[in-house]
Parts: structure tokens; C-alpha cells; sequence
């Protein structure tokens, strides 16, 4: 008996696939952004992204390393300015040349994870398809390979037999969220609707397979829906984060009128009745919305919760609204031990994302 206990034990370590992701809190090597340059994706107001742009490799740079995507050498140098002038600490950035559709890098990039039995990390390439919606995305379906080639990683594509045939998996970083200890955090609105349908025919049952095996998720905790203006159909980085484990930040709207208060109040409902992996409750905390924002008649995604955690910082949107203190301040009750720094985002939002959207962490 205790050699077949062995036996299996050495095949699950052998399967190059099978790992943990760690949760973002955990110490990074490096972050990964993409230079915005899509003019497109801010009809009429790119002119400040850039130096949105810069203000948060500001930050960044003053706690670790920054890699930055960027598609030409004329973009480098243009970039290398505004950097400059921001304050930026050059030493700590890193300019890679590949030409991008977005700069959504959560979401087109590769998720590392630290094999089970193993070293090191393994970078694992989703496929990306624009979040089913989109079909300028085939630039950016090519990130994966180059993060994993900075990193020095292996660089993995998820896979799935169906009927016989094997398929690449859909995912997007965005979709999900982890506390490193066995937890997953999504909703059925992303991955298992028809509407923006990723991996068609996809049961729940399989998702979670799917997440054990490549992520290391022990349980999975489906809320039902995103918020109103989000464009990927239910992304839960806009919508509930763990920031620690077994603790997780859910957004929740006051305004009985506000087309988020019936969703949110459910998935906060759902997060309540919720348990951790040894059966004791969830600690769920509220955190407030803004006042919803419009540009050009357009609902945007803006939420709190679209923070990154950072070595030693949190970086938080802020819309100049006046929930913008409470929710700086909820954040900063979750992490005692690391800086909380307001990032204006009410220019940023009209691109449909903001700072966790354009972030993808390198583990340590």
C-alpha cells in the first residue's frame, strides 16, 4: 500500500503542469507591463495615459524590477523620456521589443507558477483570444513566450482533449484570483456563460480540474457576475480579491438603484456562506464603489478592487470621487505592512482596465 502511495505521489510530481500558483502578495522578481500606444483603446483622451503610465513604473521601480513591452525603438526612447521626467529610476526598467495589440498584460501574459516537488517557476501560455470579443489579438497571444523567455522559465501551453483532439485552454488572469494556499476566486458570468463563451461546452466540473491541476486549487469559489461596464464579461478583479488567505475584499454597492447592487449584494451573499479549505468561514469585507463613471455616454469598469499588490506597496485606482479615502483606507487595514498609494485612474478607466489589468507579476 505505502509503495502505490509513493508511485502516485512521484507521478503527480512529474507532471511538468502540475503546480501552485502563488498568491500576488507573495514576494516578485520583477513586474510586466506593455507601453500603451493604442490610441484606439482612448478615443480622444490618450494624450494622458502615458503619464498615468509613468507614474505607476514610478512606483513599481522603487521596489522592484519593471520589464516593459514595447514595440519599436522610437517608442523605447519616447518612453525613455516620459519615464525620465517622471522620476522614474531607469536602473530598475527593462525595455523589451514586441509589438502588441493592448497593454492588458493580466489577461494576454503568462501566469507563473512554482512547481510541485520543483524549483524555479514555470510559465504557463494560455491561449489568449481577446476575450472573445475582440480579433486584433494576435499580437499580443505572443507575451507568454516572451516572458517566459526573460525569465529563463519553461514555458507551458494548458491543454485539453476534447474528443480525442487536444485544445489549447482559455484563460485570462484576469478571471481569476488566488491566496496561495488552495483558494480560487472567479465567476460563472466569465467563464461559464455562452455570451463571450471562451472555452465552449466547458462544464464546471472541468474548469475546476483544470484549476487544480495547473494552478494548484484545491476549491473553487464561484461568484455569479462581474460589474456593469465591463467589457470581458465578468472578470473578477474588478469584483472580489483575496488579500490574505482565506480573506477576500468584495466589492459591495449601497445605491439600491445602481444596476451593481442586486450582483453585488449576491456575490457578497455567496462569499459569506462561504468556507476555506478547513471548513471555517470566510472573512469577507466590504469595499465601497465610486459613483458610477461615464465618458462619452459609455458605463466604465471602475473599481477599487483593480488594485496590485506590489513588494512593500499596494497600488490603488482612484476616480476623484469621495468613497476614493474609505477604500484607501479598507486597503490599507489589509496590508499593514506595505505602503498604499492612490493612482488616478478616471482617465485610465476609459481604456476599460486599470492597474491590475495592466500588471502581471514575475513570483520570486
Amino acid at each position: 500500500m505505502k509503495k502505490n502511495v509513493r508511485k502516485k505521489q512521484t507521478a503527480m510530481a512529474a507532471d511538468p503542469y502540475s503546480g501552485m500558483m502563488p498568491a500576488e502578495w507573495e514576494p516578485h522578481t520583477a513586474t510586466w507591463l506593455a507601453w500603451p500606444h493604442n490610441q484606439a483603446d482612448w478615443p480622444g483622451k490618450f494624450e494622458p495615459i502615458p503619464w498615468v503610465f509613468a507614474d505607476i513604473v514610478r512606483h513599481l521601480a522603487e521596489v522592484e524590477q519593471v520589464h516593459i513591452i514595447i514595440g519599436s525603438d522610437a517608442e523605447r526612447r519616447r518612453a525613455r523620456q516620459i519615464l525620465k521626467l517622471s522620476g522614474v529610476n531607469l536602473s530598475q526598467v527593462r525595455f523589451h521589443r514586441l509589438s502588441t495589440d493592448r497593454i492588458w498584460t493580466r489577461d494576454s501574459g503568462a501566469i507563473f507558477t512554482r512547481p510541485h516537488g520543483g524549483r524555479g517557476l514555470v510559465a504557463l501560455s494560455w491561449k489568449f483570444n481577446g476575450w472573445a470579443k475582440y480579433s486584433n489579438y494576435h499580437r499580443d497571444a505572443k507575451v507568454p513566450h516572451l516572458m517566459s523567455q526573460v525569465a529563463e522559465t519553461p514555458c507551458l501551453e494548458p491543454v485539453i482533449s476534447a474528443g480525442g483532439v487536444l485544445r489549447r485552454l482559455v484563460l485570462e488572469g484576469g478571471s481569476i484570483d488566488v491566496d496561495g494556499c488552495g483558494l480560487l476566486l472567479t465567476t460563472r458570468e466569465c467563464l461559464l456563460s455562452k455570451i463571450q463563451a471562451r472555452n465552449p461546452g466547458m462544464t464546471k466540473k472541468q474548469m475546476e480540474d483544470i484549476f487544480a491541476r495547473y494552478l494548484g486549487a484545491r476549491k473553487v469559489l464561484w461568484l455569479e457576475s462581474g460589474i456593469a461596464g465591463d467589457d470581458t464579461h465578468g472578470h473578477i478583479d474588478d469584483t472580489a480579491r483575496f488579500v490574505a488567505p482565506g480573506t477576500v475584499l468584495a466589492c459591495y454597492e449601497e445605491n439600491t438603484r445602481d444596476e451593481n447592487f442586486r450582483r453585488l449584494k449576491k456575490n457578497y451573499e455567496l462569499l459569506s456562506a462561504m468556507t476555506d479549505l478547513a471548513g471555517h468561514p470566510l472573512k469577507v469585507i466590504k469595499l465601497p464603489m465610486p459613483q458610477p463613471v461615464y465618458f462619452d455616454g459609455q458605463r466604465l469598469p471602475a473599481s477599487y478592487a483593480n488594485f496590485y499588490i506590489a513588494n512593500h506597496k499596494v497600488l490603488v485606482p482612484v476616480f476623484n470621487d469621495s468613497a476614493d479615502r474609505d477604500a484607501l483606507n479598507i486597503i490599507a487595514g489589509c496590508f499593514p505592512g506595505r505602503a498604499v498609494v492612490p493612482i488616478a485612474c478616471r482617465d485610465m478607466v476609459w481604456g476599460l482596465g486599470t492597474l491590475h489589468c495592466m500588471t502581471q507579476q514575475q513570483p520570486a
